[in-house]
């Protein structure tokens, strides 16, 4: 079976939850009561500008797989926020990645301010969007044709779901999963992370029995 391929975008400064959350979440989901590589639905990769090591919030080094110029086909894109967001504001190599993957990709995704890395592609216009809590008023303001929530964790507008902040993009991640295979599978992936405060939209906590 062919895993869903899924590239998430770090740089300079990247908020390290925005983008190891999602990535936790992808690399242990399972299809539905088995474990093991060979039941992998997802296959993750970290992307960068670079194939050089990217230095994240507070010094974590990390070395990505792939460069935005070199790195297999995807299906799914995340981009994180974090400081280095406004650096990338005004990158272009950077900028004209993503949309190029917005044109292809199933899913374009973001974390915290990642979401203004695709509005000012235009990719959020006219549409329902999140960021983290700090910068729900800078989103509003710069970009006035977005209707920004701020009372959800993530918002889903089909092709493209942003999330809030830091640990919301381990909930926005448990989402893409659950309507892609399932709130079962869903389910399984937070019970292994230990995630109790998740639940699928109108299901149980985690401790409760379910039969989804």
């Amino acid at each position: 079976m062919r895993r869903t391929q899924v590239g998430i975008l770090i740089f300079e400064d990247v908020e390290v939850l925005d983008f190891c959350g999602p990535f936790e979440v992808f690399s242990i989901t399972t299809s539905e009561g088995q474990a093991g590589d060979d039941a992998q639905l997802y296959e993750v990769h970290v992307i960068a500008e670079t194939g050089d090591i990217v230095r994240c919030r507070n010094g974590l080094r990390v070395q990505p797989h792939y460069s935005i110029d070199q790195h297999p086909d995807l299906d799914i894109v995340v981009v994180p926020g974090g400081r280095g967001t406004r650096r990338e504001l005004s990158n272009p190599h950077v900028l004209a990645w993503i949309k190029a993957q917005s044109e292809h990709v199933a899913l374009m995704t973001s974390v915290c301010t990642g979401s203004f890395l695709l509005a000012t592609n235009g990719m959020l216009d006219g549409k329902s969007a999140t960021t983290h809590w700090a910068s729900i008023d800078w989103l509003r303001e710069t970009f006035p044709s977005i209707t920004v929530r701020d009372d959800q964790r993530y918002v889903d507008e089909g092709r493209i779901i942003t999330s809030a902040g830091v640990s919301a993009g381990i909930d926005m991640a448990l989402h893409v999963i659950g309507r892609m295979h399932g709130p079962a599978v869903a389910r399984q992936s937070a019970r292994h992370m230990e995630y109790d405060g998740w639940t699928w939209p109108g299901t149980k906590s985690l401790r409760e029995p379910s039969h989804d």
